[in-house]
């Protein structure tokens, strides 16, 4: 059993950065691919990033590559997402996820735990 709890979120000027962080509990965090989901009103989950067991993995939604990082410490069970130079379109409740497998962690069809989100805003 993996508990997921985002915080970091907040109110931005744009341009501006943001860093979220995804504390994960229970002894199994170093099994799980790890990653970011955010949802903006009106539109479907789209997935933001995702980083691999061991974190020599990263991949991301070409909206945000440049500009966001997807890190983790497995040591603290914690995966981080930096965004730098936000934008208004990157408004969203971002998700935290845990996955087994990394290959398809983007369909969401094998992601087995969810955070409750973190609001981030993005003003012009």
């Amino acid at each position: 059993q993996v508990h997921l709890v985002e915080s970091g979120g907040g109110l931005v000027q744009t341009g501006g950065s943001l860093r979220l962080s995804c504390a994960a509990s229970g002894r199994s965090f170093s099994h799980y691919a790890m990653g970011w989901f955010r949802q903006a009103p009106g539109k479907e989950r789209e997935f933001v990033a995702r980083i691999s067991v061991r974190g020599g993995i990263q991949d991301y939604a070409d909206s945000v590559k440049g500009r966001f990082a997807i890190s983790r410490d497995n040591a603290k069970n914690t995966v981080y997402l930096q965004m730098n130079s936000l934008k208004p379109e990157d408004t969203a409740v971002y998700y935290c996820a845990a996955d087994p497998v990394y290959s398809t962690f983007v369909t969401m069809t094998s992601v087995d735990y969810w955070g409750q989100g973190t609001q981030v805003t993005a003003s012009s």
